[in-house]
């Protein structure tokens, strides 16, 4: 499978459909997610990112995926989700409103294994919004 449509598979499988189960599989124990000016590592974060973000909008869902550019082990890569913001989120209130956002991901890759990332979304700013 090429990387992209890997990505695209992890994506849909991690954030779509919530499943756990790929997370040692799809990247490196190793892994790396740099946004701003913070890094986290490691599976447990992966997972405890993915329950939070699901737990906050239970009906997430992946809108589309564009692929901006492919090297050798990097994929930059354009996501825009969707869902209604039913629970807390670091502090954000449920608005109970749909909610649509965008991220910038940089996603560096280890043999078949994502073990780097840099992502930039403005979740945080459209949760804000909804609750004006």
């Amino acid at each position: 499978m090429d990387k992209a449509k890997r990505l695209k598979d992890i994506a849909d499988q991690l954030i779509g459909q919530g499943n756990l189960q790929i997370v040692e599989s799809a990247f490196s124990a190793d892994y790396l997610a740099h946004t701003g000016q913070k890094t986290n590592s490691g599976h447990k974060f992966i997972k405890q990112f993915t329950k939070l973000l699901r737990t906050a909008i239970p009906d997430v869902k992946i809108v589309n995926i564009e692929i901006l550019s492919c090297a050798d082990n990097i994929l930059t890569w354009q996501r825009t989700l969707s869902g209604t913001h039913k629970s807390n989120m670091k502090g954000i209130p449920a608005s109970n409103k749909k909610v649509k956002w965008y991220e910038m991901v940089v996603s560096r890759f280890d043999k078949d294994k994502i073990i780097e990332e840099w992502i930039s979304s403005d979740l945080a700013f459209q949760l804000m919004l909804k609750n004006k």
